[in-house]
């Protein structure tokens, strides 16, 4: 399923996109239904960019999954070494020698965004931070995140080459949020106070949408002068989840981070607002309802039901979905045998302000070929086939 819809959120951001009524001021931007994975809407969505701390997800991502299989316990810890201790940028409050749960070392890369934090947990688990970039690239890839090249684990700009779309920053975060329930709960944690030696030093969350809009949950924001001022956002109201990622917001006004900070908590929460209340859900077909019959050359039958294998729905601007429209495409000069469950045509979903939805159809039963008496009879009576 996680492959289905995979390649439906491709196929969707790859088409030309009508105007959804939502814009922004950032230079790549890119909504999509958390459900599904469908693309609602984006800018640049698909141009490879430098992700800042947005690209600590991927990060996080191989924490959760070592989590998720029991390689890792939330109780086991990682050193500190001095490479971690001097890493600049945003801070996690470490210090060599120290050794570090990593559920702690969660919370000060999620909310803290320690680029120290980011280096203790590739030592840990790769043993090298460049073994551990490796290991990010080839994960990506089983993700099927193809526009995403990891040079750190941290998102810093030096060395450069760290790039992210929109589109795999929010592919990523719906995994996040779909395959690892239990973990997923931190990125919507809105301080954390870490012991310091004697001190304790409490850090807020960067990610100021988690305070502004009903049902945010996480995920992460990113800032360089470079890649300008990003965030990633994720939020759930009733069954409906959203997923928003901007970035290459540019504040030129302001000489700190605070306001800036806001801007884009702003800027990230007026455009959820708008996409709850503009997209619905529309169902289309129930899964593995017959939806057409095909007809079938040789065949034992002179038809084959047709079936999507998964309940297909799709999220569409209120106002779009009096002219939604089904298009089915068979296959050309489909012949027996067929085998049930083989993959026969393609179903078009199209609407106004909506960039089209392609699915593949299946046979719901076999079609064995018919015997040559049959074949012969029906050439003559000018049927189907032979």
């Amino acid at each position: 399923m996680r492959r289905f819809f995979l390649a439906l959120s491709l196929f969707l951001a790859s088409a030309p996109l009508a105007h959804a009524a939502i814009d922004s001021t950032a230079e790549h931007a890119l909504l999509m239904d958390g459900e599904t994975g469908q693309v609602l809407w984006h800018k640049n969505g698909l141009v490879p960019m430098p992700p800042a701390s947005m690209s600590k997800l991927m990060t996080t991502e191989m924490i959760f999954q070592r989590l998720k299989d029991s390689r890792l316990k939330l109780t086991d810890t990682f050193l500190v070494s001095e490479r971690a201790w001097r890493q600049p940028g945003s801070r996690g409050f470490t210090h060599v020698g120290d050794r570090l749960t990593v559920e702690d070392l969660i919370r000060r890369i999620v909310i803290v965004s320690g680029n120290d934090a980011c280096i203790v947990v590739a030592e840990g688990i790769g043993g090298t931070v460049e073994n551990f970039v490796k290991m990010m690239n080839a994960r990506a890839k089983e993700l099927g995140m193809a526009q995403s090249t990891f040079v750190n684990p941290d998102g810093l700009p030096d060395p450069p080459g760290q790039l992210m779309s929109a589109l795999d920053l929010a592919k990523l975060s719906r995994h996040l949020v779909r395959d690892y329930p239990v973990y997923y709960r931190y990125f919507s944690e809105k301080e954390y106070t870490i012991v310091d030696r004697k001190n304790k030093i409490t850090q807020l969350n960067r990610d100021l949408v988690l305070g502004m809009l009903p049902g945010a949950d996480g995920l992460k924001t990113g800032h360089t002068d470079l890649a300008g001022y990003g965030i990633t956002s994720s939020a759930k109201r009733g069954e409906q989840r959203l997923i928003l990622v901007l970035n290459g917001l540019r504040y030129p006004q302001y000489d700190n981070d605070y306001f800036p900070n806001i801007r884009r908590a702003e800027e990230s929460t007026r455009i959820l607002e708008q996409a709850f209340r503009e997209f619905r859900r529309y169902p289309v077909y129930a899964a593995n309802k017959v939806i057409a019959y095909a007809p079938v050359i040789d065949g034992a039958a002179l038809t084959v039901p047709l079936t999507a294998r998964q309940a297909l729905g799709v999220t569409l601007m209120v106002e779009s979905k009096p002219g939604m429209k089904t298009a089915l495409k068979m296959d050309p000069n489909l012949t027996a045998p067929i085998a049930q469950g083989q993959r026969v045509g393609v179903l078009t979903v199209s609407a106004p302000q909506f960039p089209g939805l392609t699915v593949p159809v299946y046979a719901s039963e076999a079609v064995p070929q018919a015997n040559i008496a049959v074949r012969l009879w029906r050439k003559a009576k000018g049927l189907i086939g032979l």
